[in-house]
C-alpha cells in the first residue's frame, strides 16, 4: 500500500534503502529519544527492513520530489508484552534529524491516521512519549492527541533500562472533530 500527501510517499521499506536508513538512524540523537539504540552499520539497517519493517503498516516516510526514505512510520497492533484490543492500535514515528522541524511527523501522521480510521476500522489510536522526549510530545500535540495516562518505570527493552512515558490518545470522534476544524480552516 502506498499513502501520498502534498509532499510525501509513504510506502513500504525495501532492501535498497537501507544505505539511507543507516545514514539517518546512526544519528544518536535519533533512535535513542524513540527507545532504540543507534545503528552499527548498513547490515543492521537492512536487518531491520527485513524484520521489523516488514511488517504489515509499516512505511517509509519519503519525500516525493525524489522517494528517499527520511524516516518511519507505522500502526502498530503490539508493543513489547502489550496486545492492543481489536480497534485499537499505536502510531510509532520518527523522522531523521536533517528533517526536523518541517511537520513532516505531522503530515504523515494525519495520513496514516485517516488510513487506520477509515479504511483499518480503527476505534482508538494511541501514541507515546517518552517524558524527556520534548520534539515528539509537541508533534503529537499538533497532530491532536490527548493526554491519557503515564506509565512509570516503563520498560525498554532494546536500551536495556525503564523510562516514564506519556500516553496519548485519539479516538475515531476525536479524529473527526480535528478533521472537521482542518477542512473549515482550508
Amino acid at each position: 500500500m502506498i499513502i501520498t500527501t502534498p509532499r510525501l510517499i509513504l510506502r513500504p521499506w525495501k532492501e535498497e534503502d537501507a544505505p539511507v536508513l543507516y545514514k539517518l538512524a546512526k544519528d544518536p540523537d535519533v533512535g535513542p529519544a524513540a527507545g532504540w539504540p543507534a545503528h552499527q552499520d548498513e547490515k543492521e539497517s537492512l536487518r531491520i527492513i527485513q524484520t521489523v519493517f516488514s511488517k504489515p503498516e509499516n512505511y517509509a516516510i519519503c519525500l516525493k520530489e525524489n522517494n528517499q526514505p527520511i524516516g518511519a512510520i507505522s500502526l502498530l497492533s503490539s508493543r513489547n508484552d502489550h496486545i492492543y484490543p481489536e480497534g485499537e492500535c499505536e502510531i510509532g514515528f520518527w523522522i531523521g534529524k536533517p528533517y526536523w522541524g518541517h511537520g513532516y511527523v505531522i503530515e504523515a501522521s494525519k495520513a496514516l491516521l485517516a488510513h487506520g480510521f477509515e479504511e483499518l476500522g480503527m476505534k482508538t489510536i494511541w501514541c507515546g512519549h517518552y517524558v524527556n522526549n520534548a520534539k515528539s510530545a509537541r508533534a503529537q500535540q499538533k497532530i491532536g492527541f490527548v493526554f491519557d495516562h503515564t506509565v512509570d518505570h516503563m520498560p525498554v527493552p532494546l536500551l536495556n533500562e525503564y523510562r516514564d512515558e506519556i500516553i496519548n490518545r485519539m479516538t475515531f470522534e476525536d479524529w473527526k472533530k480535528c478533521k472537521e476544524q482542518e477542512d473549515q480552516a482550508v
